[in-house]
């Protein structure tokens, strides 16, 4: 069992739950950082080249407005300024402008410096060509072998003043200084990434450990209660279902010291409970023991002690028999188990048997007993003869402690809620009030002589009896003026309600 502790308490380190959830988190952060760092960086090119498309277009546009007008103008000295202007201007470094005419145009060659046969020709952009010369600007982005570079192309025609496409205007638009800004773009993404990715992987150390720890509380707990420590909480004091199981493990721990406790108990009341058991018959055992050895070696002879002699085993033997069996009794009553068959009892009818069978012990003493009832049946659901036993217990010891010519009082009266209350009322030297809280104990015995011979089981049956049928017992006393004891039960009509009721829920 150590060993099982000792593996369960020394997890590798990349089997901890901490350490697996900060894996799996790392892990959709990276791909969540590269995927959103691949399509910011696709959008973000794909958004730069058409800026810069659209760019280009709009000049190249501009740039076969202005020709136009020179050519309309038939300013020949000024088209030379306009391209020299064009070749020396800012955009000269990444831009070099064609002016093609058409053939048998009124375009005169001062207005170009390109000829269409003297430029290679790619595919893409004989298509762009051709669709200039029909009055569309296009574009075409690919490799040029007069640049040795890629180059992006802007085609857009030279339109007369009746509309017609007198020439065409070529934009070479050099890509690389675009691809170096895009180049230079995808690093500060990619840096930015990182950057993000880093502050993700504090904020995922954060609260990885917020979430792992107070798991990990909660196992070492279980571990503690595992060994027998029920005085271990998880100190857990989220308000979430994480916090929710470390309150139902607190729970459970205080179940489990409750029960231990009670246990512990239990072990002590068995061990009292057989320490008693020996100490009641180690009395009896020794006497009988004692006069059986007397009779044994004959050294009473005398017949009338001899009798007197076997009186007393044979008193000694009821004292243990009774003892015996009020053990058994006790024994049943207290095991969950055990059921009293129940029927409908007049409490009325058993104190009238029971008064009778009492006069004999009463009339030694002279004591008068009187009974207070109502007219009516007073009918409670229970076992007649256990219900006689009960109130027997306290009739007998009513009689044993009070004082000769007494009286014993008996009430037997309906409360508010369906309840009947008896009472039974002695005038006799009552119990001290230290003593009160420990009659119903086992085993105790006041120490007064009267109770001698008792078995200190009496009440606690009585209790018992009271308790399994749903009932209670209290009592009252003042030591010289006599003691009262008060049942509380419930009256048939509740009981035929409940049974109903219990129906009604099956």
């Amino acid at each position: 069992m150590r060993n099982n502790n000792k593996k369960v308490n020394k997890l590798k380190f990349y089997n901890r739950l901490y350490f697996r959830i900060y894996v799996y988190f790392g892990i959709v952060i990276v791909i969540f950082a590269i995927l959103i760092g691949i399509i910011y960086t696709n959008l973000y090119e794909k958004s730069t080249m058409e800026s810069y498309t659209r760019q280009a277009t709009e000049q190249a546009k501009s740039i076969a407005q202005g020709m136009a007008d020179l050519i309309e103008e038939d300013d020949k000295d000024g088209s030379a300024d306009y391209m020299n202007f064009l070749e020396t201007t800012e955009n000269g470094s990444t831009t070099d402008v064609w002016f093609i005419s058409k053939s048998k145009s009124v375009m005169a060659k001062e207005f170009t410096n390109a000829d269409l046969k003297d430029i290679p020709k790619s595919k893409e952009l004989k298509k762009v060509i051709r669709k200039a010369w029909k009055g569309k600007t296009s574009y075409c982005i690919g490799y040029d072998q007069i640049y040795e570079m890629d180059i992006l192309k802007v085609a857009t025609p030279i339109f007369d003043n009746k509309g017609n496409v007198i020439g065409i205007v070529i934009l070479n638009s050099f890509v690389e200084s675009r691809q170096k800004v895009l180049a230079l773009s995808r690093q500060l993404i990619l840096y930015s990434a990182l950057a993000a990715l880093a502050v993700s992987f504090i904020i995922s150390i954060v609260f990885v450990r917020s979430l792992s720890k107070p798991i990990s509380d909660m196992r070492l707990t279980a571990l503690q209660l595992a060994q027998g420590n029920y005085k271990t909480k998880t100190k857990v004091k989220y308000v979430n279902e994480i916090g929710s199981l470390a309150q139902s493990i607190d729970i459970l721990s205080e179940r489990l010291m409750e029960n231990e406790e009670e246990r512990k108990n239990l072990d002590q009341m068995r061990m009292d409970f057989f320490s008693n058991v020996s100490h009641e018959l180690r009395t009896p055992i020794t006497v009988i023991r004692g006069y059986t050895e007397t009779l044994v070696d004959g050294v009473v002879e005398d017949e009338k002690k001899k009798q007197k002699y076997y009186e007393r085993l044979l008193s000694e033997c009821k004292s243990m028999e009774r003892l015996v069996g009020d053990l058994l009794i006790l024994s049943k009553m207290q095991n969950p188990d055990f059921t009293i068959h129940k029927e409908p009892v007049n409490v009325i009818q058993v104190w009238g048997d029971l008064l009778r069978s009492a006069k004999a012990i009463s009339a030694e003493k002279e004591i008068s007993m009187e009974l207070e009832s109502p007219k009516e049946p007073c009918m409670v659901m229970g076992d007649y003869d256990r219900l006689k036993q009960m109130f027997m217990v306290i009739i007998d010891n009513a009689i044993k402690f009070s004082y000769e010519n007494s009286k014993i009082k008996i009430k037997i009266k309906k409360e508010e809620g369906q309840k009947l209350s008896i009472s039974i009322r002695d005038y006799g030297v009552g119990i001290k009030e230290e003593e009160l809280p420990f009659i119903f104990e086992k085993f105790y015995k006041s120490k007064l002589r009267q109770n001698a011979k008792g078995s200190g089981l009496g009440l606690m049956i009585a209790k018992q009896i009271a308790l399994k049928h749903n009932g209670s017992v209290t009592v009252s006393s003042q030591e010289g003026k006599g003691t009262e004891f008060t049942f509380i039960l419930s009256e048939w009509e509740e009981w035929e309600e409940q049974d109903e009721s219990n129906n009604n829920n099956y």
